[in-house]
């Protein structure tokens, strides 16, 4: 069962900069930076209600968030779903019909698992699913 919103994700050219926007949008500080090496990205989060903003900037020139800006630009990369079993999670959406990009949860920001379904199936919207461990 799906408990809420945990964040929005959005790809940057540079994290710094794109920091202090979205700190003064908000009014308020982001997190620490963090280095994800399973998806090779260095984050920060901002709070924004009981969800939160995520920032995301690619540490590979060909990298999957810099593949993304070239592609589409700079803004929204994916919409994450905080679950409670993710493993479950992902049995029932493939049971559902949906292609899961990592069928496997790998170590996302925060400590987090995540996994990805692929947004051919969702109206071109990366979803992420995450379970606190």
């Amino acid at each position: 069962m799906n408990k809420k919103i945990d964040h929005i994700g959005i790809a940057v050219k540079d994290l710094n900069s794109t920091q202090k926007i979205f700190e003064t949008i908000f009014n308020t500080k982001a997190s620490k930076v963090e280095i994800v090496e399973s998806e090779n990205i260095k984050t920060v989060f901002l709070k924004a209600g009981t969800s939160k903003i995520e920032l995301l900037e690619d540490l590979n020139k060909d990298g999957v968030i810099n593949n993304f800006i070239e592609k589409r630009g700079p803004g929204i990369h994916h919409v994450a779903i905080e679950v409670n079993n993710i493993k479950k999670e992902i049995k029932r959406l493939q049971a559902e019909g949906f292609s899961i990009i990592n069928s496997t949860p790998s170590k996302g920001a925060n400590g987090k698992l995540i996994s990805f379904l692929h947004p051919k199936e969702t109206a071109g919207v990366l979803i992420e699913i995450c379970q606190k461990k």
